[in-house]
């Protein structure tokens, strides 16, 4: 697994992969390092769980409104520009996050940050749906979100050290830092990337007349209600996974960076090496399926949790971590194919909207669910934990009404590495079968057989 991942990009491609893997480092770790600094800032500024719920949804909410604003401009930049220019208000966002001192302050910088940060991920996703091969979509994804990985073993640990050793708005300086360096290097070394506007007339929709008809189309529903179920049965339990763990479990706050560190350290191999080969090799759709039945276990466990030592307790949150890795892998690599190219960033930064719209929802739902805190156990945390297990039930519905995009012009051409055809993940166009049926190469004919792939491809 480990050869296959270093020579199946080029060199290229490994610049670019790992250039939006920083960025998606830099807004994922301002998004969740929040999360557990959660027993801090509920001290710190006097909040209740549902107020710290409405805290975590600000940003996920802000995202979610510039999201549908940018969805609606974004296929007519040129793709770095975009992605630059929101870096740069997120580091500005973030920036403010680490010199305010009120909840309601910190509430107005959250929304700022989220604003630019909530669409990169959409730019990014888009970058990759452009820049590499359907075939190795899933193994590219599983680099780029390795940036969650990293996050949760450099930054979440570094960044509540810096939290116990100075104050709880030091990380977010620090983060506003290293956002800076990303984009310097970014606008050195990234190129110009405008392929998707060729083709481009005068007389195109208007942006939200174009933004209307990706919305509507079936087959981009369907991937839109898949997000939202996947964000339910994610953001439901994480936001108040720390303080749970802190008041009920009896787990001393200077080991949540033992906890994230573990878990980051597992993923950060699972997600490039095991999960997004899998993907590739035997298809995005099975690889989701198989992760999403498995993380009903973790689910269920973390959230009824008793009195228990610290293996215990690492091993549950870490089994958790790396079932949602291999989820999110799959399933945005599904999403990615579902649009035709000139669309995708358009598409991308819609779904990622609804994606941080639902994360905010669901964080505030979990809130009201949720009470005790400000040093008191939590209550009614099984039954956030049930919510999240109904949410994930649901994705295995909705994962197989995920159709393909049609066939469309190619991608630029890389080295032609990768899976076998007969492993070809959904987003590989329609092919005839032997009857002369259109098949879906993300998921066989019943009666079609696999072919034995080539040791080579291993």
């Amino acid at each position: 697994m480990a050869r296959r991942l270093t020579h199946v990009f080029t060199a290229r491609e490994w610049l670019l992969l790992l250039m939006l893997t920083a960025v998606q480092f830099c807004h994922i770790l301002d998004f969740v390092i929040i999360m557990p600094l959660s027993p801090m800032l509920m001290r710190s500024l006097h909040v209740s769980p549902s107020k710290f719920g409405l805290l975590v949804s600000a940003y996920t909410f802000s995202a979610a409104v510039s999201g549908l604003v940018a969805a609606a401009y974004m296929d007519r930049f040129d793709r770095k520009r975009m992605l630059l220019f929101l870096l740069a208000g997120f580091g500005f966002g973030t920036l403010l996050c680490g010199l305010v001192e009120s909840y309601w302050l910190l509430m107005a910088a959250r929304i700022v940050a989220g604003a630019f940060g909530g669409v990169l991920a959409g730019v990014v996703f888009a970058i990759v749906g452009d820049q590499i091969r359907a075939e190795r979509r899933g193994t590219a994804m599983g680099v780029v979100m390795g940036a969650f990985s990293a996050a949760s073993v450099l930054g979440l640990p570094l960044g509540l050290w810096l939290a116990e050793n100075y104050t709880w708005e030091m990380p977010f300086r620090f983060l506003a830092g290293v956002t800076a360096v990303v984009f310097v290097i970014g606008l050195l070394a990234l190129p110009p990337m405008a392929a998707h506007l060729t083709g481009r007339r005068a007389d195109d929709p208007s942006p939200f007349r174009e933004l209307w008809e990706v919305g509507k189309h079936p087959s981009h529903i369907n991937a839109f209600l898949l997000t939202i179920a996947v964000m339910f049965s994610a953001f439901t339990v994480v936001p108040f996974l720390a303080p749970y763990l802190t008041t009920n479990v009896g787990m001393a706050e200077d080991k949540l960076a033992l906890m994230y560190l573990v878990g980051g350290l597992a993923t950060l191999l699972t997600g490039p090496l095991v999960f997004g080969p899998l993907a590739d090799r035997f298809g995005h759709a099975r690889v989701f399926t198989l992760t999403a039945v498995l993380s009903l276990v973790p689910i269920a466990l973390v959230t009824n949790l008793p009195r228990v030592e610290l293996p215990v307790i690492l091993a549950v949150t870490t089994l958790m971590m790396v079932m949602a890795s291999g989820r999110m892998i799959s399933v945005t690599a599904l999403v990615t194919g579902v649009v035709e190219p000139r669309r995708r960033g358009g598409f991308m930064s819609l779904n990622s909207s609804i994606q941080q719209g639902a994360a905010g929802a669901a964080s505030y739902v979990a809130g009201l669910m949720i009470g005790g805190g400000e040093g008191q156990p939590l209550t009614g945390y099984s039954r956030v934990g049930l919510l999240a297990i109904v949410a994930t039930l649901l994705t295995l519905y909705l994962i197989r009404r995920l159709r393909p995009a049609a066939a469309t012009a190619a991608v630029p051409q890389f080295d032609a590495v990768g899976a076998p055809e007969e492993a070809a993940p959904l987003e590989a166009p329609r092919r005839p079968a032997a009857d002369g049926v259109m098949e879906d190469a993300g998921w066989p004919a019943r009666d079609r057989r696999r072919r034995p792939a080539r040791a080579a491809e291993d």
